[in-house]
């Protein structure tokens, strides 16, 4: 059995919260994209009220994390966070994830409903098709090194400074394989809906995926589904624009509101 110090020792290697506030309302969960890390979203606690805790879901293989092996599937890894996440969901919360880290998001969320968890007052999901939409795209992940970078390049995902350098590449190339298996492998199985709604961005020149596959998302809950396009490529969230920041900004405190009226 876990002690109380080890759980928290072990909470600190996965979540990282910037919020100060001892009472936070809500704590928003954010999944990085593959190759990346959370540090991406480190900013967004600026765009809120102190009571809203940004907190970065820290994955093994990057960052401070990056001795540790990187998972290759997304079931283990969402059972993996929910064993830990449990103890942060004392609170009123959100999962937030773009492109990998909607899938992510979505799988911790479909665990914490299997385990009969405290649920998600709302699923926020960036950069991805529906996860019930079919995968057509072929596999990189297991390509010999020069096509394997070809196929980053390709994608303008992953800064050039470390696709240029042998020894940067052989520093990440681990994390990037892992975390594109994990993305190309994920089966997704049919399963009751969630309960909280759902809202979904999309890049107006991201041409990863249509309209059709990002409304999809519909089918996931049983709660109210929203879609909303915002300037940009895939990777928006690395230069957030205005449209963006403004909307997921509306998003995360209509949210707040919402689970003050839960709570009354």
């Amino acid at each position: 059995m876990r002690t109380s110090s080890s759980v928290v020792n072990s909470n600190l290697l996965w979540f990282d919260h910037l919020s100060r506030s001892r009472t936070p309302l809500p704590r928003l969960f954010c999944f990085p994209y593959a190759g990346g890390s959370a540090e991406v979203y480190r900013s967004w606690q600026r765009w809120f009220p102190e009571r809203v805790d940004v907190c970065l879901v820290q994955l093994p293989g990057r960052g401070k994390r990056m001795n540790e092996p990187a998972f290759t599937q997304v079931a283990p890894l969402a059972k993996a966070i929910v064993d830990r996440i449990v103890d942060e969901i004392n609170v009123p919360y959100a999962l937030y994830g773009h492109s990998m880290g909607a899938t992510i998001a979505f799988e911790v969320a479909r665990e914490l409903a299997r385990r009969r968890c405290n649920g998600p007052r709302h699923l926020f999901v960036s950069g991805n098709r529906a996860p019930q939409w079919p995968r057509t795209e072929p596999q990189t992940f297991h390509l010999s090194h020069d096509e394997f970078v070809a196929a980053l390049k390709r994608l303008n995902g992953t800064p050039t400074e470390i696709l240029d350098n042998a020894e940067l590449m052989e520093l990440f190339n681990g994390v990037l394989r892992a975390d594109f298996q994990m993305v190309e492998t994920y089966e997704y199985r049919t399963e009751e809906r969630l309960s909280c709604p759902i809202t979904v961005y999309g890049g107006l020149d991201d041409t990863s995926f249509s309209k059709e596959s990002c409304r999809a998302w519909q089918e996931q809950t049983t709660a109210h589904c929203k879609l909303t396009m915002v300037k940009g490529d895939h990777f928006f969230i690395r230069d957030p624009q205005p449209n963006f920041k403004s909307s997921f900004q509306k998003d995360v405190l209509t949210a707040i509101s919402t689970s003050r009226t839960q709570e009354i």
